[in-house]
């Protein structure tokens, strides 16, 4: 997977908050979910694009009932943008390379978002880079972490520039890095 070399893992993808992500996409069983909903389903939608502190719950009830909590907003933000770039370049994120073990719904998930989400997704991003121990995480994290996680971020932020932009152009694309160079294949609109 792109993302496990570049990002996964590396202060993205290795909280509390990414298992309990992973959980949620798992829980879901579906190949294919929307960045609206799953902002809808955790709570992100009620905090308008605002991540720096979390003002009311981020939770998500599984398919028992259970309520499962997320505990930064920015931890969910991050995750959730590193999801979308691994979706964007191979297509899905399979949840079993991810965490390992068998999971009981599909594994291979693909994020979708919205050309305005994830241009928001973007600010949210820049807004991290720029001001880091602004955000709760802060408070829990050492200054150096944060700061390291801000850089990786800002690397994950141009990467998700570049797809805004191919996205702009060419709505029905896959991309994927092949010999060190990003590769765009352009899929016919079916109008």
């Amino acid at each position: 997977m792109y993302i496990e070399n570049n990002y996964w893992n590396h202060y993205i993808g290795d909280t509390d908050d990414s298992l309990t992500l992973v959980d949620y996409l798992a829980d879901k069983g579906k190949e294919e979910i929307s960045l609206r909903e799953i902002f809808s389903d955790t709570g992100l939608d009620k905090l308008n694009w605002e991540f720096r502190q979390k003002d009311s719950w981020l939770e998500y009830k599984d398919k028992t009932g259970c309520e499962h909590e997320f505990y930064y907003a920015i931890d969910l933000i991050t995750d959730l943008a590193a999801l979308i770039l691994e979706c964007k370049m191979s297509g899905s994120v399979n949840l079993c390379e991810l965490y390992g073990g068998d999971l009981d719904a599909a594994s291979n998930v693909r994020i979708t978002a919205t050309q305005e989400e994830m241009e928001k997704m973007n600010i949210a991003l820049a807004d991290f880079v720029s001001e880091p121990l602004a955000y709760d995480l802060s408070e829990m994290c050492p200054e150096e972490d944060m700061q390291e996680m801000a850089k990786l971020c800002e690397e994950l932020r141009k990467e998700f520039v570049c797809l805004i932009r191919i996205n702009r152009q060419l709505p029905f694309y896959r991309a994927g890095i092949h010999d060190g160079y990003l590769h765009v294949w352009i899929f016919g609109s079916g109008v």
